[in-house]
């Protein structure tokens, strides 16, 4: 299944002065939302962290590496992938475009090396990332069982280990 964003909400996104993310805890939950500033680079949507990797928001979509965001009245299940570190000159110059009016500091920290390594791209969730081999489909040969994620479809391990009659599942689930 490959999704992408549509014309519509690249549009919507891209204008938004804010979005809201929320990260995926490890439970599955959604985490409380939080307020960033996303940017439009051609098709893709991108986001930083001003207080570099230790923001609670970045260390949070750490974990997963899925969310949901809304911006614009889009709303959208996504999952965050970080951007290749070549594209962050161009997000750097989204950033002071957009951005421009706040206080040479304000746009200094967005724009630092810093805060560029925390680049991540939200794609809509079940888009295939072209850059990872995540979600897509497995080799025949593969010696590690990958199934389909019950809600995403994305290929994900599932390790089974082997103790004699009972097998210890290493899919996030515990053994009744």
């Amino acid at each position: 299944m490959t999704t992408s964003w549509t014309s519509d909400e690249l549009t919507g996104i891209g204008r938004a002065e804010e979005l809201e993310i929320a990260s995926v805890r490890r439970d599955g939950a959604l985490s409380g939302p939080r307020t960033i500033w996303v940017v439009r680079v051609g098709d893709e949507i991108y986001v930083r962290s001003v207080n570099a990797p230790g923001s609670d928001w970045f260390r949070g979509t750490r974990a997963r590496r899925e969310g949901r965001i809304e911006a614009d009245g889009v709303e959208k299940d996504v999952t965050l992938t970080d951007a290749d570190g070549e594209i962050n000159s161009e997000v750097d110059a989204a950033y002071r475009t957009k951005y421009g009016r706040y206080s040479a500091n304000t746009i200094a920290r967005i724009t630092s090396p810093v805060a560029g390594s925390t680049t991540t791209r939200p794609r809509p969730r079940g888009a295939v990332d072209a850059q990872s081999d995540f979600g897509t489909r497995p080799a025949a040969d593969d010696p590690i069982n990958l199934t389909p994620h019950w809600r995403t479809g994305a290929y994900r391990p599932r390790i089974r280990r082997h103790f004699g009659d009972r097998t210890a599942r290493a899919d996030h689930r515990r053994a009744p």
